[in-house]
């Protein structure tokens, strides 16, 4: 009679242990980025700002739909290439994910934002900015931070009504980012009344601009923008100063990074780069985002590089969402990410009608003794 007492004992036990177990809830988030090539310092830190999230949420023992949920990032690398990331994104639709955050890039967003619609899973780019991102028509597509629209607007209105250029030389490297900021800030600068004295172009790995430098140089440009991002940007501005190119050195968000002084070298300047980068802090969101860089850091051992923290408020906007619909199932979920409003680290998340950021804000940085130093925060 003991001998079945204590196994009825053992028994209840393990069921009682196996509920807990089927109650919790495994709910995989993927992220892509580049994780391998120039800009792979982007990627990553895009991907940890993700981890940093999962694992604060992790941490709160989150209840949904009755279960206690686990998330799980899934990481995948997209290289930059638009390729490898539809490639990725179908992998991350196979695997089960309820949700994506990403792609770094306009270029993998845009093709992967198709894949993501037709499995009916929210995609939160944190930092791709081309227009027709969002303007593809699909119900599933958002991103964190304003578009090129916004962005290159901002800085072609900068540099002719602030800076008084009056002759800006563009090249961009061909991207769907690079030429789409390029675009929009030519467009700005003309109808700001400024003159577009040369426009060139490059490719996202290219080494040597001498031929296209030396073709601008001739026009005598005192604002040169470059539409692509920092691996390219940094050789580039040192082979004008090599040159003898003594212009100011404009860009967007993807040049206004922490490797840019290191990749620019002496060429850096003071002062001599204006940059701005898709997202904003206010002055009350300021000790927010030092806090979080400080658990960064502690976490990762590097410093923030760029877009981290809007990985880590898109991480959150989604899960937001999820408790509000009180499920992880995307069909459930969607509808209150769209019309989420949701108070980041980086500031209010809300989304219009196609998935662009309400109220999107802008930050306008130089470089001062080898560091990328604010200027202006603009909306």
């Amino acid at each position: 009679m003991k001998m079945k007492l204590i196994g009825f004992a053992i028994a209840t036990a393990f069921a009682a242990s196996a509920g807990v177990a089927s109650a919790q809830s495994v709910v995989k988030i993927g992220h892509v980025g580049p994780l391998t090539g120039g800009i792979a310092h982007l990627g990553k830190d895009n991907e940890f700002g993700g981890r940093l999230a999962i694992e604060e949420l992790n941490s709160k023992g989150l209840t949904i739909g009755g279960k206690q949920v686990k998330f799980e990032l899934i990481g995948e690398d997209d290289a930059a290439d638009p390729k490898q990331g539809t490639a990725a994104a179908q992998k991350l639709v196979d695997s089960g994910v309820a949700g994506v955050v990403g792609h770094l890039n306009s270029g993998t967003s845009i093709p992967a934002a198709r894949i993501y619609s037709n499995a009916g899973i929210p995609q939160i780019s944190p930092s791709s900015t081309a227009p027709s991102y969002t303007k593809q028509g699909f119900k599933t597509t958002f991103r964190v931070v304003a578009n090129d629209g916004q962005l290159g607007g901002t800085l072609g209105r900068y540099a002719v009504t602030e800076l008084k250029a009056k002759s800006i030389a563009v090249i961009d490297d061909r991207t769907a980012y690079g030429q789409g900021v390029a675009d929009e800030f030519e467009k700005a600068v003309k109808a700001a009344g400024g003159k577009i004295v040369g426009r060139e172009f490059t490719n996202d790995k290219a080494t040597d601009f001498s031929a296209i430098l030396t073709k601008l140089k001739g026009a005598k440009p005192d604002v040169v923008f470059y539409g692509g991002m920092d691996a390219v940007a940094g050789p580039m501005m040192r082979q004008m100063k090599q040159l003898g190119i003594d212009a100011k050195f404009m860009g967007g968000d993807g040049i206004c990074t922490g490797e840019m002084a290191k990749l620019a070298g002496d060429a850096i300047g003071e002062g001599k780069v204006i940059c701005a980068e898709a997202g904003g802090v206010t002055p009350d969101k300021a000790a927010g985002i030092e806090d979080f860089k400080k658990r960064f850091k502690a976490k990762f051992g590097i410093d923030v590089q760029l877009y981290a923290p809007y990985v880590y408020d898109a991480v959150n906007t989604m899960v937001a969402a999820m408790q509000k619909a009180d499920s992880t199932d995307p069909k459930k979920y969607l509808p209150e990410l769209a019309k989420i409003n949701y108070e980041g680290i980086t500031g209010k998340i809300a989304f219009d009608q196609f998935g662009d950021m309400k109220d999107a804000a802008l930050t306008l940085y130089t470089y001062k003794g080898g560091q990328k130093t604010q200027m202006m925060v603009v909306k």
